[in-house]
């Protein structure tokens, strides 16, 4: 029988015996053991486990309602280089949450920064872990209202090695690229779904 009422353990439930920092870099590579309840009952054995600790991001999907248009911008990305398809992906913009900022500080910036927008009211969409079988980061996700006219074409700052161009896509070219594959990463696809949910 299922619980109807969430997850059964919480924190209280994970002993962790031991934390080293395996890499660090611009991100980090850590080394975990712990124990956790089963839910047959008791305590597992040891386990080691490695996390990929590179922090928590907030990413918006800009939407002009007016014209019907979303903003996305293409920018290569490592995480793609040895996949089939091309590692410039079209995507919502997006950025890391650094201490002191909010989710909606983050947005607000790097729409400025990454396309060129001022965003006006916005929603928020979810707080999701995009890996957690071996990422700890939590991505909070928004829709912002946007003046999509008012989009740079290229944008990104150079000391941050971003090199990006800016697409006005009308809503429906959007929701097709989707369904063939095009857009395939986790934020752009969760706000374009949530979106169409939206205006229906």
């Amino acid at each position: 029988m299922s619980n109807k009422q969430g997850p059964h353990f919480g924190h209280e439930d994970v002993q962790l015996l031991a934390e080293d920092v395996g890499y660090q870099g611009f991100f980090r590579l850590l080394r975990l053991r712990l124990r956790h309840k089963l839910f047959a009952g008791g305590w597992s054995k040891e386990i080691t486990r490695e996390l990929f600790d590179r922090g928590h991001a907030a990413a918006v999907l800009p939407y002009d309602p007016i014209t019907d248009e979303v903003v996305l911008v293409e920018q290569f990305r490592v995480g793609a280089i040895y996949g089939d398809a091309s590692p410039w992906l079209l995507e919502v913009v997006a950025g890391i949450v650094e201490p002191g900022e909010t989710a909606e500080d983050v947005v607000r910036r790097e729409a400025e920064e990454e396309a060129g927008l001022t965003l006006n009211s916005l929603t928020r969409v979810m707080s999701y872990f995009p890996s957690p079988g071996g990422c700890g980061e939590r991505i909070t996700l928004f829709v912002g209202e946007v003046d999509a006219s008012q989009a740079a074409q290229h944008a990104g700052l150079a000391d941050e090695s971003e090199d990006i161009r800016v697409h006005r896509v009308p809503r429906e070219q959007a929701m097709q690229w989707m369904a063939e594959g095009k857009l395939d990463n986790a934020s752009t696809i969760i706000a374009l779904q949530w979106l169409a949910l939206q205006r229906t």
